[in-house]
Protein backbone atom coordinates (compact mmCIF):
# COMPACT_ATOMS: atom_id res chain seq x y z
CA UNK A 1 0.00 0.00 0.00
CA UNK A 2 1.24 3.39 -1.32
CA UNK A 3 1.52 6.75 0.83
CA UNK A 4 -1.55 8.88 -0.59
CA UNK A 5 -0.97 13.20 -1.19
CA UNK A 6 -2.95 14.71 1.62
CA UNK A 7 -6.42 14.03 0.43
CA UNK A 8 -8.00 14.90 4.23
CA UNK A 9 -8.37 18.21 6.43
CA UNK A 10 -6.60 18.98 9.61
CA UNK A 11 -10.66 19.54 10.90
CA UNK A 12 -11.78 16.09 9.10
CA UNK A 13 -9.34 14.29 11.01
CA UNK A 14 -10.49 16.02 14.23
CA UNK A 15 -14.14 15.08 13.57
CA UNK A 16 -13.73 11.28 12.13
CA UNK A 17 -15.15 9.09 14.56
CA UNK A 18 -14.03 5.79 15.39
CA UNK A 19 -10.54 4.57 15.15
CA UNK A 20 -7.88 6.05 13.10
CA UNK A 21 -4.54 5.69 12.57
CA UNK A 22 -2.51 8.27 10.04
CA UNK A 23 0.64 7.08 8.94
CA UNK A 24 3.03 9.75 7.85
CA UNK A 25 5.96 9.01 5.41
CA UNK A 26 6.88 8.80 1.97
CA UNK A 27 6.85 6.01 -1.07
CA UNK A 28 11.16 6.64 -1.33
CA UNK A 29 11.77 6.78 2.67
CA UNK A 30 13.70 3.96 3.31
CA UNK A 31 13.22 3.95 6.91
CA UNK A 32 9.48 3.88 6.03
CA UNK A 33 10.82 0.72 4.00
CA UNK A 34 11.96 -0.56 6.53
CA UNK A 35 9.48 -0.28 9.34
CA UNK A 36 6.51 -1.65 7.04
CA UNK A 37 6.63 -4.76 7.52
CA UNK A 38 6.63 -4.57 11.53
CA UNK A 39 3.15 -1.74 10.46
CA UNK A 40 1.81 -3.95 8.82
CA UNK A 41 2.11 -7.06 11.22
CA UNK A 42 0.90 -4.93 13.52
CA UNK A 43 -2.00 -3.22 11.70
CA UNK A 44 -2.54 -4.67 8.96
CA UNK A 45 -5.48 -7.57 9.86
CA UNK A 46 -7.50 -4.59 11.68
CA UNK A 47 -10.63 -4.11 10.32
CA UNK A 48 -12.07 -1.99 13.05
CA UNK A 49 -9.62 1.08 12.29
CA UNK A 50 -9.38 3.34 9.86
CA UNK A 51 -5.84 3.67 8.38
CA UNK A 52 -4.62 6.06 5.89
CA UNK A 53 -1.08 6.51 4.39
CA UNK A 54 -0.53 10.52 4.34
CA UNK A 55 2.53 11.52 1.71
CA UNK A 56 3.91 13.84 4.22
CA UNK A 57 6.61 16.36 2.91
CA UNK A 58 8.07 20.17 3.48
CA UNK A 59 5.27 22.44 3.82
CA UNK A 60 2.63 20.05 4.15
CA UNK A 61 -0.46 21.36 6.05
CA UNK A 62 -1.41 18.09 7.69
CA UNK A 63 2.15 17.00 8.98
CA UNK A 64 2.28 19.89 10.31
CA UNK A 65 -0.63 20.70 12.22
CA UNK A 66 0.45 17.21 14.03
CA UNK A 67 4.27 18.69 14.08
CA UNK A 68 5.99 15.69 12.10
CA UNK A 69 9.17 15.55 11.40
CA UNK A 70 10.71 12.09 10.95
CA UNK A 71 9.24 9.77 9.59
CA UNK A 72 7.55 6.79 9.84
CA UNK A 73 5.28 8.76 11.75
CA UNK A 74 1.96 6.93 13.29
CA UNK A 75 -0.72 9.11 15.35
CA UNK A 76 -3.28 6.73 17.09
CA UNK A 77 -6.53 8.39 17.22
CA UNK A 78 -9.61 7.65 19.62
CA UNK A 79 -12.32 9.80 17.73
CA UNK A 80 -10.36 12.64 16.13
CA UNK A 81 -8.33 13.08 19.35
CA UNK A 82 -4.61 11.54 19.55
CA UNK A 83 -3.81 8.99 22.25
CA UNK A 84 -0.83 7.60 20.91
CA UNK A 85 1.97 8.03 18.33
CA UNK A 86 4.85 6.15 17.71
CA UNK A 87 8.05 7.18 15.25
CA UNK A 88 10.56 5.02 13.42
CA UNK A 89 9.21 2.29 14.55
CA UNK A 90 11.71 -1.10 14.23
CA UNK A 91 9.49 -3.74 16.16
CA UNK A 92 6.41 -4.73 17.10
CA UNK A 93 6.33 -3.59 20.62
CA UNK A 94 5.81 0.02 20.33
CA UNK A 95 3.21 -0.66 17.64
CA UNK A 96 1.22 -2.96 19.74
CA UNK A 97 1.63 -0.51 22.96
CA UNK A 98 0.01 2.31 20.83
CA UNK A 99 -2.53 0.32 19.71
CA UNK A 100 -3.17 -1.11 23.47
CA UNK A 101 -3.57 2.62 24.20
CA UNK A 102 -6.51 3.20 20.92
CA UNK A 103 -8.29 0.36 21.66
CA UNK A 104 -8.56 1.09 25.93
CA UNK A 105 -9.73 4.78 24.48
CA UNK A 106 -12.53 3.43 22.48
CA UNK A 107 -16.05 2.92 24.36
CA UNK A 108 -17.25 -0.80 23.80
Amino acid sequence: MDYQPESITREEVDAHAGATVLQFGTNWCGYCQGADAAIEQVLGGRSDLTRIRVEDGKGRPLGRSYRVKLWPTLIFLADGVEVARVVRPWGTGELSAALDQLDGAMPD
